[in-house]
């Protein structure tokens, strides 16, 4: 116990166990007479917890209750989040953090992850070496630009990477100790941060150009020297700056970006389940994406990938999936097309959203906008006329920024549609029929992978790991659960999907000659053995 002792080991948070301390233990450490009397086991505490929670009227009270207790006791925390966790991902993640990252500066209480600033340029290296832990295996670092659907929170998106961290370690079993929240804060467009007295950011506005590659080209490469065992996770980064910096890095250094691979691989994932449901050979899907940001073009590619697995070629595959902006269905006609959309811009005449559903007639529906209500009633009853089980996945969070609800999409199609969602809805009961809507979330995707490339020592993360993820989650719903209308697996269940996917990504890495670790005959065993199991 690092020869703590006393006061210091009853505050330490990695190392407490509070009134689980043991008479013996009290005796030994010098903690007699600083506990009251009895020596409570830690599920006895989760009991006292969840009640405090339970007892909060807003979600994020608890979001700042559950933060606090994060701070003063890490093993109980991650203790209740793993046993709780359908109640406590949504407050530690979306929904709630959407509110938290918007309240950041207001609710701060103690520092929390590592922050670098255009005034720590040439020095990066030397001033990493101030995090305490030098074993860091995953790191996830965002420039708070596009966070959620809410846009430029510059330093309050630092909640960002903190969320994600915590699921890497409640999900996947990554050890806390080595995960490592990023906020490269590089200014903030957003003015009305910049005026906010209480505002912890870099107070400018944001740096651009090749000052700002040049800054994250500097974080990159000192995280190589310092780090090098280490994964980055790109987070919330403006659709431009995502593909380019997966696309620069993403053959040099271990680094993935879930906004467009962890994305990607759960609607997949979604998609080849709701196969099972409707009937549809995944290979006859047509696909349409309402919006053409880094999710849906990451998605769309990673579809690509995954249609020519089953046989059809490249330009096939792209001709299966459709794309609508703002003006209606994106054509070969159209000017000014994205670069990553243009091998989806069809031949076809000009239309709006609901005539495209009318004349593609798509088998799946994909929305990722970050618009409130943009899968109107027309759009679901015309996704229902032409199918007989329409498939609609709205991914779009927080839960005030999701192309339409739950309670919508299955009563305007009359119960027949297999619904999944990027933010938690609660079950709907239509016409005498109880449904559970799925929720896709990339936490059944990006803490797996980030295990297995633990495991493997993988130098690279590549887009078969992420078809091989996603297979793997599709194969983990359960039957009872196809009857109840999910796509995905109970978040329950979600540690045991990680260590199946991070299974799947050291055999990935061993045919792809990527693997830098000698691994065990016992895979599954071994990689069992890496996981962080919070106990006392």
């Amino acid at each position: 116990m690092k020869d703590l002792r006393g006061k210091a080991l009853l505050v330490d948070p990695v190392l407490t166990k509070s009134t689980a301390f043991t008479c013996k233990e009290r005796k030994e450490f010098g903690l007699r007479g600083l506990l009251p009397y009895e020596v409570a086991s830690i599920h006895k505490q989760i009991d006292r917890v969840l009640g405090s929670m339970r007892s909060k009227t807003s979600a994020i009270e608890k979001y700042i209750f559950l933060n606090a207790l994060l701070e003063s006791n890490q093993r109980l925390f991650y203790r209740t989040m793993i046993d709780h966790i359908e109640e406590i991902m949504p407050l530690v993640y979306t929904p709630t953090v959407g509110e938290a990252c918007k309240e950041f500066a207001h609710i701060f209480r103690k520092p929390q992850g590592f922050y670098i600033t255009p005034e720590d340029r040439g020095e990066i290296g030397t001033i990493l070496k101030n995090w305490p832990e030098e074993d860091v295996r995953v790191i996830v670092v965002t420039d708070g630009e596009r966070i959620l659907g809410l846009g430029d929170l510059g330093a309050n998106g630092m909640g960002i990477p903190i969320g994600k961290v915590a699921l890497y370690v409640a999900c996947a079993g990554i050890n806390p100790l080595q995960c490592m929240p990023v906020m490269l804060d590089v200014g903030t467009n957003n003015i009305s941060l910049r005026e906010d007295p209480l505002y912890l950011g870099y107070p400018y506005p944001r740096i651009s150009g090749d000052d700002y590659r040049s800054l994250v080209d500097e974080f990159i490469w000192a995280v190589q020297s310092c780090y090098p065992n280490a994964l980055i996770q790109f987070e919330d980064f403006l659709t431009p700056h995502a593909f380019e910096f997966l696309d620069r890095y993403s053959r040099q250094v271990r680094c993935f970006n879930d906004d467009i691979q962890g994305t990607a691989a759960v609607t997949l994932a979604g998609i080849h389940t709701s196969c099972r449901i409707t009937g549809k050979k995944f290979s006859d899907l047509r696909i349409m994406f309402l919006g053409t940001g880094s999710a849906a073009s990451g998605t769309a590619e990673l579809l690509v990938d995954g249609l020519c697995n089953t046989g059809l070629n490249k330009a096939e595959a792209q001709r299966r999936l459709w794309f609508i902006d703002r003006k209606g269905l994106v054509t070969a006609a159209n000017q000014n097309i994205k670069p990553r959309i243009q091998p989806f811009a069809h031949q076809h005449a000009a239309c709006n959203f609901v005539n495209a559903i009318e004349d593609i007639k798509p088998d799946v529906l994909i929305g990722a906008t970050g618009v409130a209500g943009t899968f109107d009633e027309a759009v679901v009853r015309k996704m229902a006329a032409v199918n007989e089980r329409p498939v609609i996945i709205a991914l779009s969070n927080p839960t005030s920024h999701t192309e339409c609800t739950a309670e919508q999409a299955y009563r305007w199609s009359e119960g027949r549609v297999v619904f999944a969602s990027g933010s938690p809805f609660d079950a709907v009961r239509y016409d005498n029929k109880l449904f559970k809507p799925a929720q896709g979330n990339n936490a059944y995707i990006f803490p797996g992978i980030g295990l297995g490339i633990y495991a493997s020592a993988a130098r690279n993360v590549t887009q078969s790991m992420f078809l091989a993820a996603a297979k793997v989650l599709a194969d983990t719903v359960t039957d009872q659960e196809i009857r109840m209308g999910a796509i995905y697996p109970a978040l329950t269940r979600v540690r045991k999907v990680s260590h199946a996917i991070a299974v799947a990504v050291c055999n990935v890495a061993i045919e792809e000659g990527l693997c830098e670790a000698r691994l065990p005959e016992d895979l599954d065993r071994y990689i069992r053995s890496l996981m962080y199991d919070p106990n006392y």
